[in-house]
């Protein structure tokens, strides 16, 4: 079994906790397809998890870390606060709920899912109820997902923990270069969600000509292009060789010039819900 401690830096939050810069996304991932391939993602090197209550995929996962006989502290796991739990009194119950439906001992870092600006609870109370998991040694870690800049300025306004991490979608039609600038100033991590677009700019002739000149794939191309503007990113695969071509990124480097040559193709293009007007949805 790979040792992924050798090869995968990290990224230090806010409070001190280590995160993988690499790990592994669940999204999408069925759940009787789950645990085997979580198991072949830690055969691969992996040591970080990406789930969610969202993804319905918890329990495979959890299943996957207690059988993969990999001491627990090796692996960092991340799950998120399903949109229906936004009210504070639910905030508690449904981080349990991830708890048990895990089946470890602790979540290292728990986000909140969307900001859901238009719903009827407001995120900064939402907010506020997580900043309560923290201190029983449930967590190591708390932060959002989704959030842009005045969603996370009223939470650095109003509120007492600055989140650890903001999880959003980015890929290189999608730069988000003044949202990462304003979280890099913030001491807040940067992780990218959807980091190559669900395979769109696979095929841009710019990072296949890239691709060319450094003798790997356009999706190890653009994988490296996140870990060397310092992002957290986790692709999601159920193919084994995609699995282990997506850990082999630190073996090789991108010139300056490429890397600009990627942030250049940025359109301003988003895939997913726009986070200032996705609002709440059904439990």
């Amino acid at each position: 079994m790979a040792d992924s401690t050798n090869t995968v830096p990290t990224v230090t939050l806010n409070n001190g906790v280590e995160i993988p810069q690499l790990g592994f996304g669940v999204y999408q991932i069925d759940p009787p397809d789950t645990k085997a391939a979580v198991l072949a993602a830690f055969e691969a090197g992996y040591r970080h998890i990406d789930t969610a209550e969202l993804y319905g995929n918890e329990a495979e996962v959890g299943d996957a870390v207690r059988a993969s006989g990999i001491d627990r502290s090796e692996i960092f796991v991340t799950s998120k606060l399903k949109n229906g739990f936004h009210d504070p009194d639910r905030v508690a119950a449904a981080f349990q709920g991830t708890l048990d439906a895990l089946d470890i001992d602790y979540v290292d870092l728990f986000l909140i899912h969307w900001p859901m600006p238009t719903s009827d609870v407001d995120y900064l109370d939402t907010w506020k109820a997580m900043e309560g998991l923290l201190g029983g040694g449930k967590v190591r870690a708390i932060g959002v997902s989704n959030f842009q800049v005045p969603h996370l300025q009223r939470i650095l306004d109003e509120a007492t923990v600055v989140p650890a991490a903001n999880q959003i979608e980015l890929h290189p039609y999608l730069t988000q270069d003044p949202l990462r600038e304003f979280d890099g100033a913030h001491g807040i991590a940067t992780e990218a969600w959807s980091p190559i677009a669900q395979g769109k700019v696979l095929g841009d002739l710019a990072i296949a000509a890239i691709a060319t000149e450094v003798g790997r794939t356009p999706a190890q191309v653009v994988l490296r292009w996140h870990i060397q503007r310092g992002e957290i990113v986790f692709p999601k695969s159920v193919t084994r060789s995609r699995v282990e071509e997506n850990f082999a990124l630190f073996d090789f480097e991108l010139s300056t010039d490429q890397v600009a040559a990627i942030s250049a193709l940025n359109r301003d293009e988003r895939l997913g819900p726009d986070p200032d007007t996705f609002g709440r949805v059904p439990d």
